[in-house]
């Protein structure tokens, strides 16, 4: 327990906690209303570093800090899960069959199965795969900065309080645009997405990376929802079911590789070798009790006692969605392990695009059960919520571990502060939806209605199946083998899936990396060698700061806005 010591306490969980109750309350609210959820990752570090050092005195630490914005940042993920499907069913008139208990086995099974998940994923995509996971980069910069102080501090702060005002005259004001350059462009939501944030993200991410998820971007809108209705062969209402089914596959198809490549052999070599290691130990004549219970060697033991816990949590997980949520077993451990699919889907999402489409991977696994199973309407719903819960979980605690790499912060003292977090932000998510359900009525929810809930509408809208059967069928295979052969496979589904404008927008950022270097570049012309290393190290210093900043900026200031309107319909 050495390292949870000075970096998991009890003021730190105390203050992580009561943030988690108020962002999770508000990332519901948001996500119904507004259509959207922006990651609560760098405004929680802020404010957890403020708080420690008041009720500390200012003898908190960083790591105590980082731990503590673990606690507090991990329930708005899960409420998006719940937000951005649930509300599909009260759409379709079946409020009445689905109860607060039902959606608390979904929240915390969720919970669990991400958290059992981001286990598995944690080394694989942090320390080996070495992804950016630019939302995590963006807070340990922040803690860095509101610790150190100084010129980076300025930097950071100033970008910051730029993007913040920016999205304030946006979304608070509505003084500036939310869209630039839009154009009519059938079945395209052709643009330019007026965000500092997703800017950033291009910017952060790297310029081979987007230029993948530009090309799948330009291959589905123009290539096939433009092109192929030119050339006859469809109307634009079949080319998009065939580029949504698509991009669904080839993400699909992509998780599918992880967990088989990179995640499976990893594990059943571990077991191999902890095998032998007990039968080598068992297996030594002549020795005395204290020997041979030292020849066990005791991290094999632990990594084995934790595997036990971890397939007892998802054995359990899968008997109450079993039970409570009435789903036959075979769906039940259907979903269990498809959910571990999805948690590897948006741990590499995350990690290269700083986007969890959570309620993507949801949907994807619904309508996978519902083309082999007869399962009731409103189950489709559950199987939704609890992988897209589970998928947004281990996107948010990847966030964490990274930013835990940069600051050197132990992993343990995360995973049991996102334990934490997540079950009470589980537990205040259900409430949250439960409470407005009941004070506004299901009638409530859906376009046109107070609470938009537009991710929701989507999974209604699908419950009847997947839209193109070949289309995903071909993605699925194209991604499994395409992340085998060695290509970013899930940075070309995200393309061929998400808005234009989000893709465009990313290309962007990418485009003012390269021009930040190309700028750098010319500065340091005749400059001798050991100047001009130094020189291009403090460039790309800088542009991570700035970058970070407005990342943190346009997120802050969607929380603030997201208290603001949830506390006036509280009032009101």
């Amino acid at each position: 327990m050495s390292d949870l010591k000075g970096q998991l306490t009890l003021r730190g969980v105390v203050v992580g906690c009561v943030g988690c109750v108020v962002i999770t309350a508000s990332s519901v609210y948001t996500a119904l209303r507004m259509g959207a959820l922006p990651w609560p990752i760098i405004f929680a570090a802020i404010v957890s570093l403020f708080f420690l050092r008041a009720v500390s005195r200012g003898r908190s630490t960083l790591n105590e800090a980082n731990v503590t914005h673990t606690v507090m940042s991990s329930g708005a993920m899960v409420a998006g899960g719940l937000a951005f499907t649930i509300p599909g069913a009260w759409m379709l008139g079946l409020a009445d069959e689905i109860s607060a208990l039902d959606l608390a086995v979904i929240a915390v099974g969720g919970v669990v199965l991400g958290l059992v998940g981001s286990v598995l994923l944690r080394r694989h995509f942090i320390e080996e795969e070495g992804l950016e996971y630019p939302i995590g980069q963006a807070a340990a910069q922040t803690l860095k900065a509101g610790d150190a102080g100084g010129a980076t501090g300025r930097r950071l702060f100033g970008a910051m309080g730029a993007a913040g005002l920016y999205a304030l005259l946006r979304d608070g004001l509505g003084v500036i645009p939310s869209m630039l350059a839009a154009l009519p462009v059938p079945g395209v939501a052709f643009g330019i997405y007026n965000s500092p944030l997703s800017l950033a993200v291009g910017f952060l991410v790297g310029t081979g990376a987007v230029l993948v998820w530009f090309a799948g971007a330009l291959i589905a809108n123009f290539g096939i929802i433009v092109g192929a209705p030119a050339l006859g062969l469809c109307d634009v209402a079949t080319a998009q079911a065939v580029v949504s089914s698509l991009g669904m596959g080839l993400m699909m198809g992509c998780g599918v590789a992880v967990i088989a490549r990179d995640i499976l052999p990893r594990g059943l070599a571990g077991a191999r070798r902890a095998w032998a290691a007990r039968r080598d130990a068992a297996g030594v004549v002549g020795l005395t009790a204290a020997s041979a219970a030292s020849a066990r060697p005791a991290p094999g033991h632990a990594r084995r006692r934790s595997a036990g816990v971890a397939a007892l949590a998802v054995a359990a997980v899968a008997l109450a969605a079993a039970t409570v949520l009435g789903l036959p077993p075979a769906v039940a451990a259907a979903v269990v392990l498809l959910a571990f699919v999805a948690a590897a889907m948006a741990a590499q999402s995350v990690g290269q695009t700083g986007i969890d489409p959570l309620e993507i991977f949801g949907l994807i696994v619904m309508l996978l059960i519902a083309a082999f199973a007869d399962v009731a309407p409103a189950r489709l719903f559950f199987i939704a919520a609890l992988v897209a819960v589970a998928a947004g979980l281990a996107g948010d605690v990847m966030n964490d571990f990274k930013a835990g790499h940069v600051l050197g912060t132990s992993p343990r003292a995360q995973w049991v502060g996102q334990a934490i977090g997540g079950v009470v932000g589980a537990l205040v998510a259900v409430a949250a939806l439960e409470a407005l359900l009941a004070g506004y009525g299901p009638d409530a929810f859906g376009p046109g209605r107070d609470f938009v809930a537009a991710q929701a509408s989507v999974v209604a809208t699908m419950v009847g199946g997947i839209p193109h059967v070949p289309a995903f069928a071909v993605g699925l295979a194209a991604g499994f083998a395409l992340y085998l052969a060695g290509f970013p496979a899930m940075m070309l589904g995200l393309g061929v899936y998400l808005p234009f404008y989000l893709s465009f927008t990313g290309f962007l950022g990418a485009m003012a990396k390269v021009a930040w270097g190309r700028v750098g570049a010319w500065r340091r012309r005749g400059m001798a060698p050991e100047e001009r290393a130094a020189a291009e190290a403090a460039d790309e210093e800088r542009g991570l700061i700035v970058a970070s900043g407005l990342m943190g900026g346009e997120s802050i200031m969607g929380i603030v806005l997201a208290m603001i309107v949830a506390g006036g319909a509280l009032l009101s």
